[in-house]
């Protein structure tokens, strides 16, 4: 099992409790048997995507330098879309495009740079996005990073929540209007897409920590952890609601990758001044658990709710293995999304 150098006894039982939830959950879910979408968790992001056209269609992914983030800015490129890669590392993300472009002479990628860490990469980063004129269709909160030890963001808010809940909250809200003018030109329904986990089970028993966000006494990285990736859920339920509302085009669901172990890794490097040794930095892949999908997987449910005209005018939903699935209850729970969204909006200004 892998796991960071803060593990104890407690934070042990989380992962074994998450990946025994995993294991449960394949044989309830075996490879041959497949959901009401027709998909299940042994597809690949190719098959749900087969024969869908996205041409003419642009979308963000963030966090596509490795992993199912370059996986799932591959296969939207194999299908006609226009993916601009929202990167940590330019030569990464450079790298990438390269690779994807020898494969696929045809796709269309370019990578900007942006730091979910930090709320002045993300408004720099939608700011020069806005300025470029491009349309945006799409836009997977993809991004990440999991059981770092007690640490305050550039902006003084505990890391984890900062970069997975705060950094996409800002970057949605400031390229919505964007969304909503390309969906109301080109007639198109535009999609949100939030990268959770079913780790969110794991979150502290009170959900969201308002009053102790930045608390340091009783912090747990795997539960802060859970924390962030409720956080996503709640977001886009709440989301739905005031898209809804405004009766606009747009869809914002959430969803859950798989375990992918080829796709966490320690970070050993600097962000933001900060040093991270302990910190796992990736694409919103989970936790090492056997079995795992393979990245091709992985990326499977994103692409399958980004693209699949199955998925046409389906909001506030949490997928897994390309179908629509089930969260706890703090997941449904539209008080706990309102307040949620509140504290955001409060913590952005």
């Amino acid at each position: 099992m892998y796991c960071c150098n803060l593990c104890n006894r407690s934070t042990l039982d989380l992962i074994v409790s998450l990946c025994q939830r995993e294991r449960e959950r394949e044989k309830m879910w075996p490879f041959s048997r497949k959901g009401a979408s027709g998909f299940s968790s042994s597809s690949t992001a190719e098959e749900v995507t087969e024969g869908i056209d996205g041409t003419g269609l642009t979308a963000i992914v963030t966090g596509a330098s490795s992993g199912i983030g370059t996986e799932t800015t591959r296969v939207l490129a194999l299908r006609g879309v226009h993916v601009i890669m929202g990167v940590r590392n330019m030569t990464a993300g450079k790298d990438v495009k390269e690779t994807i472009l020898k494969e696929i002479p045809s796709a269309k990628v370019d990578a900007m740079e942006l730091d979910l860490s930090s709320m002045e990469s993300v408004k720099k980063f939608a700011s020069e996005y806005k300025s470029s004129g491009l349309p945006l269709n799409i836009l997977i909160n993809n991004a990440g990073i999991m059981a770092c030890p007690f640490t305050l963001s550039k902006d003084n808010i505990e890391l984890q929540f900062a970069t997975n809940h705060i950094g996409h909250f800002l970057l949605t809200n400031l390229l919505l209007d964007t969304l909503k003018k390309t969906s109301r030109e080109a007639k198109k329904e535009g999609r949100i897409v939030n990268v959770s986990s079913e780790a969110h089970r794991f979150a502290y028993s009170e959900g969201i920590r308002f009053d102790k966000i930045n608390g340091q006494s009783s912090y747990n990285s795997w539960r802060a952890y859970g924390q962030s990736k409720l956080a996503n859920i709640l977001h886009a339920n709440e989301l739905t609601k005031r898209l809804k509302e405004d009766g606009v085009d747009i869809t914002a669901n959430s969803i859950h990758p798989g375990s992918i172990t080829t796709n966490l890794f320690r970070y050993n490097s600097t962000v933001n001044g900060f040093k991270y040794s302990s910190c796992l930095i990736w694409d919103s892949s989970d936790l090492s658990c056997s079995p795992s999908p393979t990245l091709m997987q992985g990326a499977a449910t994103s692409c399958y709710v980004a693209l699949h005209p199955q998925a046409k005018g389906i909001s506030g939903k949490y997928f897994s293995d390309s179908n629509v699935s089930t969260t706890t209850s703090q997941g449904t729970d539209p008080d706990l999304a309102k307040k949620l969204w509140d504290f955001s909006m409060n913590l952005i200004k």
